[in-house]
């Protein structure tokens, strides 16, 4: 069954799920919207979507130091809405997945309006230089650095990346389930990475 735009706005409307959520549920489901819905809310993601603008301002900063040689190591502040959900197992083991996450994958930013627009600006530039030298009209050449761009968002921003311990889920996938099995909001807010011998990474070094 093709998945049209409206049968993914109808499930979105009907679930507050996001868009890319609703249509991997519906060609999960091969379309059907009831079996859609209950998969959404098996993962909870459903619930997560309703929580998304409660106030998350309790919480903990979790430190991974990697264990092999000690030269890797990440502080990460991960939000929740009670001090009750902050001391749990589950909260714990979500934030040091995250830390691990950060250590592994080594993003730039949380989330892709986090990566500085001189950044941005940066590689559309390089991107624009490519394809013009492979001779690409003007009008393909926006759509292709626009792809390159997604990608480029897909391999540095925290959300976007493939979850490393399952890469069929994003991070973004795992926060929402997460947020779905606790039952609150739950935020990354800010993230530093640090390696002997490297720059620190700091997610909130710049505006």
């Amino acid at each position: 069954m093709q998945i049209t735009a409206d049968i993914v706005k109808e499930l979105r409307d009907k679930t507050g799920a996001g868009m890319m959520d609703c249509k991997k549920a519906l060609m999960e489901t091969d379309g059907d919207i009831e079996k859609a819905i209950d998969s959404l809310r098996a993962r909870g993601i459903a619930k997560a979507e309703k929580k998304a603008g409660r106030s998350a301002k309790e919480g903990i900063i979790y430190s991974y130091i990697h264990p092999t040689n000690y030269q890797l190591g990440v502080l990460v502040e991960v939000n929740c809405e009670t001090d009750f959900v902050a001391k749990t197992p589950d909260f714990n083991q979500f934030a040091k997945d995250i830390a691990m996450q950060i250590a592994a994958m080594s993003p730039i930013a949380v989330k892709r309006e986090d990566v500085p627009l001189k950044v941005v600006e940066r590689e559309k530039a390089i991107y624009k230089e490519q394809v013009l030298n492979e001779g690409k009209p003007e009008h393909i050449a926006e759509r292709i650095i626009a792809g390159k761009l997604d990608k480029y968002f897909k391999d540095n921003v925290l959300l976007e990346q493939d979850f490393f311990k399952d890469p069929e889920r994003t991070v973004e996938t795992h926060l929402k389930e997460t947020i779905g099995t606790l039952g609150e909001n739950i935020s990354i807010a800010r993230f530093s990475r640090f390696k002997v011998g490297e720059t620190t990474i700091d997610s909130a070094s710049e505006e």
